[in-house]
């Protein structure tokens, strides 16, 4: 008899957030023993409890759009930081840049990393267009809601 794949925490996570994109849903919640998760799209938060009082929290899975950077940018065009971590251009150290000015790029490409936690969180474009502006350097320190990048 095949033994049972035991997930950890993180890939229920992912895997749950698959199954609402692929569904349409937008929330979710499971219960087995000690564990108990629940991810809402509407609210683009992911929670994982286990055992009910201690709370594990994930990043959200969607960057936000905030306020525009100084020089007058339109608030579209701004990518900003759905998390507080730790901003990398590349995919890892030494490798060529995943954007730089000037880079056209399409809805859902990724721009660039933010490790939070120990995980690393892809940033993917809010849109298609041109980078015009990058407003964050390799490795350096972001909060949420701080803008990224431009993309006009």
């Amino acid at each position: 008899m095949a033994e049972k794949k035991k997930l950890s925490q993180k890939e229920i996570i992912r895997e749950l957030a698959d199954l609402l994109e692929e569904t349409g849903l937008s929330e979710i919640e499971i219960e087995q023993k000690d564990l108990r998760v629940r991810v809402c799209k509407a609210q683009a938060t992911v929670a994982a409890v286990a055992p009910v009082q201690q709370q594990v929290a994930a990043p959200p899975v969607t960057a936000p759009i905030a306020t525009p950077p100084a020089g007058g940018k339109s608030l579209d065009g701004v990518l900003t930081s759905p998390m507080v971590g730790t901003a990398y251009r590349a995919p890892e150290p030494g490798a060529a840049l995943f954007v730089d000015v000037g880079t056209k790029v399409t809805q859902g490409q990724t721009l660039l990393i933010v490790e939070a936690m120990k995980t690393m969180n892809q940033i993917p474009a809010h849109k298609t267009g041109t980078v015009t502006e990058i407003m964050v350097e390799d490795g350096s320190p972001v909060e949420f809601g701080e803008p990224l990048m431009v993309i006009e």
